[in-house]
């Protein structure tokens, strides 16, 4: 079985917006990933990201509604594709055959 790479920062991007559902938009990415991983990141580098994705058919978008609280623009949602929800399946898969693999530290995983 031939397994789709991701790069880390794709693969964290996509499950990211797998998690947050009808609230993956840029900034709510960014958010969510600068939490979980403590560091700051560019919009840039997310929306590069976003829009790779996109055109590799792991992600569809669409504008939400326009709001006052964003001065009229609408934000850009994402969704995952099916598609990227097997690649992801595929790709945890692989991950923890590996960490299994790993014989002291499975061990020890085990006895936490």
């Amino acid at each position: 079985m031939k397994i789709t790479k991701l790069g880390e920062f794709e693969e964290l991007v996509l499950l990211t917006v797998a998690a947050l559902q009808q609230e993956a938009y840029g900034v709510e990415i960014k958010r969510e990933l600068e939490s979980r991983l403590g560091e700051k990141l560019s919009v840039g580098s997310i929306q590069s990201a976003l829009k790779r994705m996109e055109e590799k058919g792991f992600l569809t978008s669409e504008f939400g509604e326009a709001t006052a609280k964003r001065g009229g623009k609408r934000k850009r949602i994402y969704a995952t594709t099916s598609y990227a929800r097997k690649v992801l399946a595929e790709m945890r898969e692989v991950r923890a055959g590996l960490w299994e693999a790993i014989p002291q530290l499975s061990h020890d995983l085990k006895t936490i």
